[in-house]
């Protein structure tokens, strides 16, 4: 049997479900699939061997308490940062979303204008 090279979504699922202590059939039964073969169905989208179709994907993140977009992030701390948004309350959102547009318009003035308003010159 070919070797799959791991792909990104394998490799952030691999991590996410390992990190949730849920063995791959354990997962597989959580999103619907049958026991008989979920494992072998983990498995394969975790080695490459097959990518979810989007709604599975959501499914996944919905079993993992994670945001699906981590599971094709392509920059490692970009996708640590959406887990670790994800945990947050929405006030504690609100807080860090205020702060990064903070620091957006200290490095960039042209930010505060008003959605639609010409930058100022």
């Amino acid at each position: 049997m070919p070797k799959h090279p791991q792909t990104l979504f394998g490799r952030r699922l691999r991590a996410a479900r390992q990190r949730a202590g849920l063995p791959q059939d354990r997962l597989g039964v959580l999103i619907g699939l049958d026991e008989s073969c979920s494992s072998a169905r983990i498995s394969r989208y975790e080695t490459g061997a097959h990518e979810p179709q989007f709604k599975v994907a959501q499914r996944i993140a919905a079993a993992l308490k994670i945001p699906v977009a981590y599971l094709y992030c392509d920059d490692d701390d970009l996708a640590q940062l959406l887990l670790d948004l994800s945990g947050l309350s929405p006030a504690e959102l609100d807080q860090v979303c205020a702060a990064i547009r903070g620091i957006r318009e200290r490095h960039d003035p042209s930010l505060t204008a008003a959605p639609g308003a010409p930058p100022e010159t």
